[in-house]
């Protein structure tokens, strides 16, 4: 695996034999290295430093290995891997550095090539977490343009998920890599409304024939920017993404747009979003509408059955109504 000098890492241990043997093997495999004393030292480094993966010891004076995890996850400056390498290799051990925020352990002695391979690992996770907060970031460009703005697109996320989830255990069809993808390219579905004149998109009451015709545009631009990009990157998320700006107001029973198809003609991807977003609209303050209760969203949701939305997934909804609840509550605006 081809590294570069940006990847950083930092190194946390009150044995200087052990720090310098550690940061030696790292820096020849081209890391930037960092090293601490001791956990409070760490924490310094940690804000002074910022690096993308922290190796702590647990035993330490001044502040343990256990201390540190625990304030650099208060911190919260952004998500930094943490590696317990530690000589204890006893449970109790294990489960409190984990149970502190540690994402993995390995003891003393350790394998130069195990170690190697958990950094992987943690590179490969860190990227995929900065990819998610990308694609958040690019779909909130179009949110922030509308008064959607706040938790619509973090509710629309985890909505999303529980349908999938629902629908995975009773339905198969989807797997859990799927629902992971699918919660994640959720948040683009209204990508295509930066090029929705802010008259149309903001204007309180209803709009007219014309203005709608205009509104409806953003799907099939959302579609032809996803298409674009995945053909500059060839990246396969891009064509689920596509699937889900394309056709997320699709009803099934035809008469939605911008194809009018019908039933299973309409992604899986799509139909699942649908009841998602349409929640969330109902349940949210609108320029041109206040916010319905649940229960009368629900009713709502419940009346569309096979007409707007896919029976079956009406049905993932009704068992899982209680989480929708939930998640309405922890993403409140203020």
């Amino acid at each position: 695996m081809e590294l570069s000098q940006q990847d950083s890492i930092l190194i946390i241990d009150d044995a200087e034999f052990d720090r310098q043997l550690l940061a030696k093997k790292l820096s020849a495999w081209n890391y930037n290295i960092y090293s601490a004393e001791n956990g409070m030292a760490g924490l310094k480094a940690l804000e002074s430093h910022s690096p993308e993966i922290v190796i702590t010891d647990l035993q330490m004076p001044i502040m343990n290995g256990l201390e540190f995890i625990k304030a650099a996850r208060r911190l919260d400056l952004h998500y930094t891997y943490i590696i317990v390498l530690s000589s204890s290799d006893d449970k109790k051990s294990i489960v409190q550095a984990l149970a502190a925020g540690a994402d993995d352990y390995l003891t003393k002695p350790f394998h130069p090539e195990e170690l190697q391979t958990r950094i992987q690992a943690a590179q490969r996770i860190l990227r995929l977490q900065s990819q998610d907060l990308l694609i958040l970031a690019m779909a909130k460009l179009a949110d922030y343009r509308s008064k959607e703005t706040g938790f619509h697109l973090e509710r629309v996320q985890y909505f999303t998920k529980i349908l999938a989830t629902d629908y995975m255990e009773n339905h198969g069809v989807i797997n859990p890599q799927y629902i992971s993808s699918l919660q994640t390219l959720s948040s683009l579905h209204d990508i295509g409304k930066v090029a929705i004149p802010d008259a149309i998109l903001n204007k309180p009451g209803k709009l007219t024939e014309a203005e709608f015709s205009i509104m409806k545009d953003h799907t099939t631009i959302g579609g032809k920017m996803m298409d674009e990009i995945y053909q500059t990157t060839g990246a396969p998320q891009l064509q689920l993404a596509r699937d889900i700006v394309l056709y997320h107001h699709e009803r099934f029973n035809g008469s939605g747009y911008p194809h009018g198809l019908l039933a299973e003609n309409i992604p899986i991807s799509a139909r699942l979003v649908a009841l998602a977003d349409v929640y969330d609209a109902l349940t949210s303050e609108r320029c041109y509408k206040s916010a319905f209760s649940h229960e009368k969203a629900q009713g709502i949701i419940l009346s569309e059955k096979g007409k707007h939305f896919d029976p079956l997934i009406v049905e993932c909804f009704e068992r899982r109504y209680e989480d929708f609840q939930s998640v309405a509550m922890q993403y409140k605006e203020n």
